[in-house]
């Protein structure tokens, strides 16, 4: 059983809205943390019970205070890499959870919006994990109110709910795949990473392979024994 007993979330936005929904049903206390003229707590739906404090979060002592105010054990952030080292230098035990892409935005990943084809940059044959939004949220709730806090601080769980590679969404979803030599922006990068492996939640950067055992991707779904992680299929609605 989880000795954690009260939550914040820094931002109700395209993720956190959905575990904050999740913990509330939970019947655990949260606080949402907003900036000032912040629109986070509309994105709620009605009768999600919490409580909700605006501060500017670059005010560390502001934050401080409002976590003392209301005994918060776990705050739930998106966090860089280097927020997550700083962490470690401080001595704040942290939880990094893996999800891969999010299901539901695959297909403007690979520009299908403006294209309706699969646009890919590379060879596309590298597995790439994908989990639904509605799962990630879940899995956060539950790991964070049933999980010993052994399980959790200090560690990194790496869920999926279903992989392909990117040449296998044309014929998933009926058209398409080009392939490309480059495109714009940021997705550039993203889609590079992804085509020499690390799409996949058990990349192991360091080593340049795939993880195993614990490492591996998807490994930690069965920490939520019994749940059924929804597929591309069902989240799009393929039959």
């Amino acid at each position: 059983m989880s000795s954690y007993k009260s939550f914040a979330l820094v931002g109700a936005g395209l993720l956190g809205t959905p575990i904050v929904v999740s913990l509330a049903a939970k019947n655990v206390p949260v606080v949402v943390i907003s900036r000032p003229n912040s629109k986070s707590l509309d994105k709620l739906p009605v009768g999600v019970q919490v409580n909700s404090a605006v501060v500017d979060t670059s005010d560390s002592a502001a934050v401080t205070a409002v976590l003392k105010e209301n005994n918060v054990d776990v705050v739930i952030a998106t966090l860089a890499s280097q927020g997550v080292q700083h962490l470690k230098e401080v001595g704040v035990p942290s939880l990094r959870i893996f999800t891969g892409l999010f299901m539901e935005f695959i297909l403007m990943a690979f520009g299908y919006a403006k294209t309706k084809k699969i646009v890919v940059l590379g060879k596309g044959e590298a597995t790439i994990s994908s989990t639904s939004i509605t799962d990630i949220a879940g899995f956060v709730a539950h790991v964070l109110t049933t999980l010993p806090h052994e399980q959790v601080e200090n560690k990194i769980l790496r869920i999926q709910g279903d992989s392909l590679k990117a040449n296998e969404l044309g014929p998933l979803f009926n058209t398409t795949v080009e392939h490309v030599d480059d495109i714009p922006g940021p997705m550039k990068g993203l889609m590079l990473a992804a085509d020499n492996g690390a799409g996949s939640t058990g990349w192991d950067v360091v080593a340049g392979r795939e993880g195993t055992g614990d490492a591996a991707a998807g490994s930690a779904s069965e920490l939520w024994p019994g749940h059924h992680w929804r597929t591309i299929k069902e989240v799009h609605h393929i039959s």
